[in-house]
């Protein structure tokens, strides 16, 4: 039977990695959770040393580097998957059903709480936009940080991010519109423009708010949920649609699926029985899609310092990933700690040259590399150079399980 370590809490960048853990006999599974993208680079990399498959909770680290991530882990040969429980392994698998089924994939995603005001939320406004009471903040374990993240629109860019590089689909080109809408709106909403919906195309992600934009509930909100829509791809399954009681958009092409809910932790172990019994992932990055960029939420000034994902500085921005590197956006997995060296106006994308980044930092040579990587693919000339040697251990390095 399979042992599995699970390396949580909001790990902080400047303490050491705890690689002494990964290292430990009888292992074969690691749980990344600890919520730190530089620590779960830093964790999944050691995994690939050690020969450890790799469940990545920690979406943040996949989204600032996960599709490097994820080749490193095949070149080890040890694997390397989403979460099950979280939103994006279960929208991938939505998306596996929809085009094993033999369905035209048109939109996946899930719901969430959005009115435009949000993305400039910060820790200390974020309470009266959730509704707590001052006695129930009293009461629980609220991270006011973390909390901002969900609100401001960051957590769901992070993760339509990792969706959109597991599964092949599309980043809006001007980033996430959270159209609002309920279930039984997801089949008129999620199609194409051309076809009367909010979508550039068929083939994207996107986030649906349970809210209207004055703020009053939509009904039937999928806010803790996924849903994937399709199109039928004859007028035989058209029909099948009509005959099988499947609420559809008038035109009856097109059609929805959805999970009301997501269990996240309590529906981990899939995951880890997937990877160390199946030898399976429950989805995983496989090409760089989609990045998440950092955004002002304000004017900012130089010598202010980023503060990342949740704070008073900058939230992200879900775009295309040849956008994203065209633009040498900085990817808000790394906009933490760094003082800008040149103001940025509110709601433009901060670049790699508005700061004074540290180009040894181990997180930013592993993101410098993968851009290295996928450059060409994305139709970018290459710049600059990268150092490999964090992110590929020599063969007399690895260690037999």
């Amino acid at each position: 039977m399979s042992m599995a370590l699970k390396l949580a809490g909001r790990a902080q960048a400047e303490k050491p990695i705890r690689v002494g853990f990964i290292a430990a006999e009888g292992l074969e599974v690691i749980v990344e959770a600890t919520g730190n993208p530089a620590a779960g680079i830093g964790h999944a990399l050691a995994c690939c040393r050690r020969q450890r498959h790799v469940v990545m909770v920690n979406v943040e680290a996949d989204a600032l580097a996960g599709p490097l991530l994820s080749r490193r882990a095949a070149d080890a040969g040890v694997l390397y998957s989403l979460a099950y429980g979280d939103q994006p392994a279960l929208i991938a698998e939505l998306v596996d059903w929809t085009r094993v089924s033999g369905f035209e994939i048109v939109c996946a995603g899930k719901g969430t709480k959005y009115l435009p005001a949000y993305h400039c939320s910060t820790p200390e406004t974020v309470w009266s936009h959730y509704g707590f009471t001052p006695a129930q903040l009293a009461e629980g374990d609220f991270n006011a940080k973390m909390f901002n993240s969900f609100l401001d629109g960051t957590k769901s860019a992070v993760e339509m991010a990792a969706v959109a590089n597991a599964t092949g689909l599309d980043a809006p080109e001007a980033g996430l519109a959270f159209p609002p809408g309920g279930v039984d709106d997801l089949p008129n909403i999620l199609r194409p423009i051309a076809d009367g919906g909010a979508l550039e195309r068929s083939g994207m992600v996107e986030v649906v708010s349970c809210v209207d934009r004055d703020g009053r509930a939509v009904s039937k909100d999928l806010r803790w949920g996924v849903f994937v829509t399709f199109k039928a791809p004859s007028e035989y399954v058209r029909r099948s649609f009509a005959e099988y009681g499947i609420r559809t958009d008038p035109s009856g092409w097109y059609g929805a699926l959805y999970r009301p809910y997501h269990f996240v932790g309590l529906e981990l172990g899939v995951s880890i029985a997937s990877v160390a019994l199946r030898g399976e992932t429950t989805g995983a990055a496989h090409d760089f899609h989609a990045d998440v960029a950092a955004v002002a939420k304000r004017d900012l000034a130089a010598g202010e310092t980023l503060d990342g994902e949740g704070g008073y500085t900058v939230y992200g921005k879900l775009m295309p990933a040849r956008a994203s590197l065209a633009r040498h956006a900085l990817p808000i997995g790394l906009a933490h700690g760094w003082r800008l060296a040149k103001p940025v106006s509110a709601g433009e994308t901060v670049r790699w040259e508005d700061c004074s980044v540290d180009e040894s930092n181990p997180a930013v040579r592993v993101r410098r590399e993968m851009e290295l990587m996928f450059r060409p693919g994305l139709g970018l000339p290459n710049e600059g150079t990268s150092d490999s040697s964090l992110a590929t251990p020599p063969p007399s390095q690895a260690k037999a399980r």
